[in-house]
């Protein structure tokens, strides 16, 4: 279980990056922001993956498993951007 938690954050923090590098813009979430940004995508782009049948959950690696959860992670990146706009 715990090396599940690690695998987690660590396609998490992955995902997360890539999301931040493809969508870029001033984004102070730091690390752990990072982190929860590729997690919460890949519970997003797993949804929407397994919603639209080409991607069922696994618990191995799979690249097009990281691809849904970049996917994810730009589209939650992109909500919370448009939700906080102006806050600065």
């Amino acid at each position: 279980m715990a090396a599940y938690i690690i695998y987690l954050l660590i396609i998490g923090l992955v995902a997360g990056a890539l999301a931040r590098l493809l969508l870029p813009g001033r984004d102070p979430i730091g690390l752990l922001g990072t982190v929860i940004l590729g997690v919460v995508g890949s519970f997003v782009g797993g949804f929407l993956g397994d919603e639209i049948q080409l991607h069922h959950w696994s618990h191995t690696f799979h690249s097009s498993g990281l691809l849904w959860s970049v996917l994810g992670a730009l589209i939650v990146l992109g909500i919370a951007r448009l939700t906080t706009h102006g806050r600065d």
